[in-house]
């Protein structure tokens, strides 16, 4: 096992009586809006419908001692499956959802797990290893940062938000269920070499099957890191832009990206995006330095934890989501997950994601 690592994790403050507030509760989106005229901080929650094809998540900050919300969702899927779950997460301390995937593992179902060699440390994956759930870790000392899970080779889970506690009640993060048969052997595919083949990194091989396919008339793209070039398809997507690109950004770090936006804006498509504060303070500040010098509208968070999501929205009809920074290490060292959904009902939902982010930002 390699040595620790430090994580990009940060611990949880008390909150303090002046920010309640601020607070805002989970965000649970089933593919609809807010709407336009609330305002920003009043919680909006709408029900999952089992019938769509997708179930579209947000998080933010919650109250002290959180519960329920998008962990209770998952949970629910690892009850009800009836084969197999496979799960690959970057960080896990979430014990609604170990203790999920063992009672699963106790009906019967087949549940095998991946993740970061920091985290073999948490009770958590302890707890699974006890349950003789079979997890591997990628004993790298760059990381296994995807997130997401497969069930019954039909279902995925995929997105920003690791299975933590600070990802799914203080940061914001996106996270969707998708229900495709395609999609899910893409998925499979990846976790069988990390869990079968133990190829993580520049090590795993480019062979997803489908990277692109139709789910419900809906085209998708879907790559990952770093086998399929993540960043060139990307920038494709950006570079198409015909109106207007808005993002949430992590961590970004590449310049190409960057310029492609100064570009885009510079022939007249509205640029805005929203920066994490405390990536920037601790230097990574390339792509706030470029946009800012080429006087793009762009902020730092108003979040007290993280904006975790890392997503462009492309002419509010095509969104890139997944657990991808836009940084030089997601796109040549750790192991990554996309995708590219060109849907205007679901780039709709990431707008109204969008324009609160934007409303409690800094300029």
């Amino acid at each position: 096992m390699n040595m620790p690592r430090r994580s990009h994790r940060r611990n949880s403050a008390p909150l303090g009586t002046l920010a309640v507030a601020l607070i805002l509760l989970s965000l649970l989106y089933a593919c609809e809006l807010a709407p336009a005229t609330e305002p920003p901080g009043i919680p909006t929650q709408v029900s999952s419908d089992a019938s769509r094809w997708y179930n579209l998540y947000f998080t933010g900050p919650t109250p002290d001692d959180p519960t329920g919300g998008i962990p209770d969702a998952v949970a629910a899927s690892f009850d009800a499956a009836q084969q197999t779950i496979d799960v690959a997460v970057y960080e896990f301390d979430l014990h609604p959802l170990s203790e999920a995937l063992i009672r699963a593992a106790e009906r019967g179902v087949r549940v095998r797990v991946v993740t970061d060699s920091d985290s073999l440390v948490e009770q958590t994956i302890l707890d699974l290893l006890a349950a003789k759930i079979p997890v591997v870790e990628d004993q790298r000392s760059a990381i296994m940062h995807d997130k997401f899970v497969v069930i019954d080779g039909s279902t995925v889970w995929t997105g920003s938000m690791n299975f933590t506690e600070n990802d799914a009640y203080r940061n914001n993060n996106n996270f969707i269920e998708i229900t495709s048969t395609r999609l899910a052997q893409n998925y499979t595919a990846e976790f069988e070499e990390m869990f079968t083949e133990h190829a993580f990194g520049p090590t795993s091989p480019a062979n997803t099957p489908h990277p692109t396919l139709t789910v419900n008339d809906a085209f998708v793209e879907n790559y990952f890191s770093p086998d399929d070039g993540v960043a060139a398809h990307i920038l494709e997507a950006l570079q198409a832009a015909q109106s207007s690109i808005h993002f949430m950004a992590f961590s970004f770090t590449r310049q190409d990206f960057a310029e492609a936006l100064i570009e885009k804006a510079q022939a007249g498509v509205i640029v805005q995006g929203v920066f994490e504060t405390r990536q920037i303070a601790a230097g990574g500040d390339a792509a706030w330095n470029a946009l800012t010098a080429a006087g793009l509208d762009v902020r730092q968070d108003g979040n007290k934890y993280n904006l975790h999501s890392k997503v462009f929205l492309i002419d509010q009809q095509v969104v890139v989501a997944g657990s991808y920074n836009f940084s030089r290490n997601a796109e040549e060292n750790n192991d990554e997950n996309v995708l590219i959904l060109h849907s205007p009902e679901i780039a709709a939902a990431y707008f109204a994601e969008w324009q609160k982010v934007w409303a409690q930002a800094n300029p």
